[in-house]
């Protein structure tokens, strides 16, 4: 089925469309229906197919391509955006409401105003709604979102020096543990390990996997193994080198380092040998005499005899950009079956 991928304002989450036969390039604003009404927004993804077990049904209609009239009608209501959001901080001043004030988003025809609010406790905001209509004179939607979507809307900058990863790329969350934090071997102290919304980060679930593959095959701590100098008691794992500290048993407190191949315990998993005849790595591409692009599809290629085989594969970070960074040759060498 035909769609074009549409992003609203302050949301980076992607949504299919019906192109409703308009031929659309990426970057182009088009009026689109909405729940709400009909609105503009701007196409990040072009006329494509995709399966009609991915979409959800109904799809809403692209209306037309947004005209001079359409941008200046919109950019009128959204210079609005301050008195709307003043106004109605002072009515739930004046109510006495215990709701925080996020963001408003008006329709292309003006006569609709949609306010998000986030609220731990539900709120009779019956007469705030009244109030509103009658100082704006538009029809007033209050719309209640959680404390993960007020970071996505709002944005700001993490403990790591970016720009939220919910309000720069995420489409949707995923779900986060204090498991994730403990398996990563991460402080649990909560200043460490929660965003900007007091909630536990999001780029906890991004390794996650990789970390919680590694420790299948290492010992857990304060468990007894045998290390080539004798019987000692695990005291760390380093998940990444996949190597144990152990504090040897005997007079003299000592601590080493043994990869985990050299060391023996209860009910030790061997890791599984790759199969290096099957998955091959591009060594270098000189596309344009910069950085070599590494990649990975995990095939075997047929090449031509007595040349050396090479695999054409991608690596894509999470904004779906590639990546052309040495760094990764290493990584994806060690993890060629990931």
């Amino acid at each position: 089925m035909e769609v074009v991928g549409i992003k609203f304002r302050n949301n980076c989450k992607e949504y299919y469309f019906a192109p409703n036969g308009f031929k659309l390039a990426v970057g182009e604003k088009v009026v689109v229906e909405t729940p709400n009404g009909n609105t503009i927004a701007t196409v990040v993804s072009a006329n494509m197919d995709v399966e009609e077990e991915k979409l959800v049904a109904p799809l809403s209609n692209v209306v037309r391509v947004a005209t001079q009239n359409d941008i200046k009608t919109m950019e009128k209501l959204e210079s609005r955006h301050g008195e709307v959001l003043e106004t109605t901080k002072e009515l739930i001043l004046k109510h006495n409401l215990d709701m925080k004030l996020v963001d408003c988003e008006f329709t292309l025809d003006g006569q609709k105003i949609v306010i998000t609010y986030v609220c731990e406790d539900r709120v009779d905001f019956r007469e705030l709604v009244k109030d509103l209509a009658s100082k704006l004179k538009s029809r007033i939607e209050l719309k209640q979102i959680g404390i993960r979507d007020q970071a996505k809307v709002v944005g700001g900058i993490g403990a790591c020096g970016e720009i939220c990863c919910c309000n720069r790329y995420l489409n949707n969350f995923d779900k986060v543990s204090i498991k994730m934090a403990k398996t990563q071997n991460l402080s649990l102290n909560p200043t460490k390990i929660s965003g900007i919304c007091g909630r536990l980060m999001c780029c906890l679930s991004y390794e996650n996997e990789v970390y919680a593959d590694a420790s299948k095959y290492m010992p857990k701590v304060n468990s007894k193994v045998k290390t080539p100098d004798g019987n000692g008691t695990v005291v760390y794992n380093n998940l990444l080198k996949k190597q144990c500290d152990v504090r040897l048993e005997g007079d003299d407190v000592m601590v080493k380092t043994y990869p985990v191949a050299d060391i023996k315990y209860e009910g030790k998993v061997e890791e599984e040998k790759q199969d290096t005849d099957a998955v091959n790595f591009v060594k270098e591409s000189e596309l344009k005499g910069d950085s070599p692009q590494f990649a990975y599809i995990g095939e075997k290629v047929e090449v031509e005899e007595g040349k050396e085989p090479v695999v054409e594969a991608k690596v894509e970070n999470r904004d779906n950009q590639p990546r052309n960074n040495k760094r990764f040759k290493k990584h994806f060498k060690k993890n060629a079956k990931r």
